[in-house]
């Protein structure tokens, strides 16, 4: 049985395969064919981080393939008085068929796994956003960005950096990230990358200048300087990151027929500037969507592979 953790798991002819499957469900949805694909089959969706994208994406997407999706917040569940998450793991995986978790420590989401009598998908946590990154490529692949790209990745070496680093050394492309001084991504996932990489070939390249990693670059993408947890740092990000914004400047360094990305919610006039965000909202948005459209395929894959 597989689960969806980290792209770490999956080899490139898999995170391809999946890609293709998301892709052919979308254009059924768009020609007005739904093919229950996962007919009385249930998604149990743990949320212990709020989210507006994850959960609209799994909730519509479960249903839209024939299921049904049980939002189950922290407070909803005896996780929040103590429960261990081993027994949770071995209470709900007998009930549901598969199971979506939004939280905070990856640990966490592998130890669940591992008494999971299910598939578990991670719909985020610090270390890993997998699920985007599959919907990011998705819209790299209908941008017609996906042969030989160049991506520069600007700002935190949050958990974004981290699975862009999983996604790059895969699939074997260059992957440029930019960050403040003492923000660089996970030193073990770059240690994981940089030897996936030696297989795939991809180019990987870290540096502290914005400028350097946008230049000539088909793809530009970002993140939050301040995610979920990180409040009481927000003064003291502000001004580390000064110079990080990706505005029209920044951004003119890149190909002329660049793309821009942003996994959202985008803080205007932090990370990225308005004027910027706005003329590339049509990207931004069709990658906001795409969410919705690569976990259906990832769902519907991790069914077949348990079957």
């Amino acid at each position: 049985m597989r689960h969806f953790l980290t792209l770490r798991d999956f080899t490139k002819e898999e995170i391809l395969d999946i890609l293709k499957l998301a892709a052919n469900i979308k254009k059924e949805l768009k020609k007005g064919i739904t093919i229950p694909y996962l007919e009385g089959k249930s998604l149990a969706m743990i949320f212990e981080k709020s989210s507006t994208r994850t959960r609209v994406s799994f909730e519509v997407g479960i249903y839209q393939l024939g299921g049904i999706g049980l939002f189950l917040s922290k407070n909803d569940l005896q996780l929040g008085r103590g429960e261990p998450m081993k027994d949770t793991a071995r209470v709900i995986s007998r009930m549901c068929d598969m199971v979506m978790i939004r939280t905070y420590d990856q640990a966490d989401i592998e130890e669940f796994a591992k008494f999971s009598h299910v598939p578990v998908i991670n719909g985020l946590t610090d270390r890993f956003h997998p699920v985007q990154l599959m919907a990011d490529y998705m819209t790299m692949m209908e941008y017609g960005k996906d042969k030989d790209p160049v991506v520069a990745y600007v700002g935190d070496g949050n958990n974004m950096a981290n699975s862009w680093l999983m996604l790059a050394s895969k699939l074997g492309f260059e992957l440029r990230i930019a960050t403040p001084s003492g923000y660089e991504p996970d030193s073990e996932v770059v240690a994981q990358a940089m030897e996936f990489a030696k297989e795939s070939g991809a180019e990987i390249v870290f540096c502290n200048d914005p400028a350097e990693a946008v230049k000539n670059a088909d793809v530009v993408t970002t993140d939050t300087w301040i995610s979920m947890g990180q409040e009481e740092e927000k003064e003291k990000r502000i001004a580390d990151f000064k110079g990080f914004m990706v505005d029209e400047e920044l951004f003119s360094l890149a190909k002329k027929d660049a793309i821009f990305l942003h996994c959202l919610p985008a803080y205007r006039g932090y990370e990225v500037s308005e004027e910027l965000f706005e003329k590339h909202s049509k990207e931004i948005f069709d990658e906001a969507e795409n969410r919705l459209h690569a976990q259906k395929g990832i769902m519907v894959w991790l069914d077949r592979e348990r079957s």
